[in-house]
């Protein structure tokens, strides 16, 4: 245990973020550079060691947070790294974009603040980068079996190093330009820097994996010819079909999804633009979905220049503490969260839906009107007399996403059969029926978090590994049917 008393003695303290007038100008990351170290040890020690450590049911990767917490407050970070890294093969990846379910599952967080988890493992792990302690683990042998993934993202990343250091010969293929899926192009930079994506690509590419960008499996290269090629096929392609919004207007100029705009602005940082063919500036923005890529599409419009940013969602705004009897600990909890990108400003509107858009004589959207709408026998219905309009000449859509990309073949090439909700199905193996083509991530669950995503890689790369070799050592930390915390 860190220090017995360590809960009673601090309180919580949490990263520092950089002034909003400094940050909008410029996309570093949001967090002063080394403000967690000086706090870390502390912050680690207020962990109570429970007997029953809730923290892990609520993160399913199943991350021995205790362990690497009293390592932290000792500060034995080679030690601590070493834990984190026994369950997750990209900390710097989940400690700064997981909304961190394991804190709402901490025992601590019963009766006062939660232990900052997420803020330890991102300490952890940047240490472990700064000291060295990160190093290629490469495989004693090989296997003589090839594996092809399909998909950089988080699953497709996490299986794919997974199966090289079981000593198979992987290679990924990826359809964007540059490896790491939404990791890449759907974070904006100020929420997570790309150079922890790239050192993590170097790592793999030590350790023996093999990259193939700009190739997209269903139409540059046939699935039926992968397979092929390959022992075994692991799907990670994530679930990139984009939830719609059927509207009057809906056709005008302006009006894009979260993924038309945010990778754009990525690729200015990549140095592919000078300015990005969407932009914000000048412009009065609606960001339509009240979640984190909504979040997201907020930032991003603030350091573009808009002129106005709107966020429009069609739930009732949250409360700010846990309902005990609706959502009680240690669920996840669907709470009011201000992000940083809210701290910089525009307005929130919740309860409301949209129900056309206007334009102008050139067909640019000019206008956005909506309505509110309450809950009627179970159902949103507009109320009426609430319909107004709001200046609206960029719109995004960040509602979610519906399933995995039907349109590039890859499904109906391989002859893969999907669930009733749409997603890619698959047995307690990870296994598709085509035998040795597995699935892992967003493509085989659903939109889902990133942690969600690691541990999906993981265990389908214990599937892929036990059809290529007859068992496997590798860890699984989740079945495919088991599901977040809930009521």
């Amino acid at each position: 245990m860190a220090d017995p008393k360590g809960f009673l003695n601090h309180g919580r303290e949490v990263a520092k973020t950089r002034p909003v007038e400094e940050r909008v100008k410029d996309w570093n990351e949001v967090y002063v550079p080394g403000s967690l170290l000086p706090i870390i040890s502390k912050q680690a020690s207020r962990c109570m060691d429970c007997g029953i450590p809730f923290c892990h049911n609520g993160c399913p990767l199943g991350n021995l947070i205790p362990e690497w917490n009293d390592y932290a407050y000792r500060e034995d970070w080679s030690a601590a790294q070493e834990r984190l890294h026994a369950t997750n093969n990209f900390p710097e990846f989940t400690g700064r974009l997981c909304p961190a379910p394991c804190e709402s599952a901490c025992v601590l967080g019963i009766n006062q603040p939660a232990v900052t988890i997420k803020n330890v493992e991102v300490s952890i792990i940047d240490k472990a980068w700064e000291t060295g302690d990160v190093a290629p683990q490469i495989p004693e042998r090989l296997s003589g079996k090839t594996v092809a993934v399909i998909g950089s993202g988080p699953a497709g990343l996490a299986a794919a190093q997974q199966l090289t250091r079981a000593g198979h010969t992987v290679a990924v293929y990826e359809r964007a330009d540059r490896i790491g899926g939404l990791l890449r192009y759907g974070i904006p930079e100020f929420k997570m820097e790309k150079r922890h994506i790239n050192r993590r690509i170097e790592q793999m590419r030590a350790e023996g994996t093999r990259f193939r960008t700009g190739v997209e499996i269903g139409r540059d290269l046939k699935a039926t010819d992968l397979k092929k090629r390959y022992d075994a096929v692991v799907i990670a392609a994530g679930a990139t079909t984009a939830r719609d919004l059927p509207v009057p207007g809906r056709e005008l100029n302006g009006i894009h999804q979260a993924m038309e705009y945010l990778p754009l602005a990525n690729k200015v940082q990549e140095g592919d633009f000078v300015a990005p063919p969407i932009s914000a500036e000048g412009k009065h923005v609606v960001v339509i979905g009240g979640g984190d890529t909504g979040a997201d599409c907020v930032g991003t419009a603030h350091r573009q220049g808009a002129a106005s940013v709107t966020q429009l969602e069609i739930m009732p705004r949250p409360g700010e503490e846990r309902d005990a009897v609706r959502q009680p600990w240690p669920t996840f909890p669907m709470l009011y969260k201000v992000t940083s990108a809210h701290e910089e400003g525009g307005e929130r509107v919740y309860a409301v839906s949209t129900t056309h858009f206007e334009g102008d004589e050139d067909g640019n959207v000019q206008w956005l009107h909506m309505s509110e709408v309450e809950f009627i026998e179970g159902r949103l219905t507009p109320k009426p007399g609430t319909e107004r309009k709001i200046p609206a000449q960029l719109v995004t859509l960040a509602m979610g996403f519906t399933g995995t990309d039907r349109d590039n073949g890859l499904v109906d090439q391989f002859g893969l059969e999907l669930d009733e909700r749409g997603n890619i199905a698959r047995d307690a193996d990870f296994q598709t029926n085509v035998p040795g083509v597995f699935v892992a991530g967003d493509a085989g669950r659903g939109q889902s978090l990133i942690v969600w995503a690691i541990a999906e890689g993981r265990s389908a790369a214990r599937g892929a590994d036990s059809f290529l070799t007859g068992a496997s050592e590798l860890p699984a930390p989740i079945r495919p049917t088991d599901r977040a915390l809930a009521v």
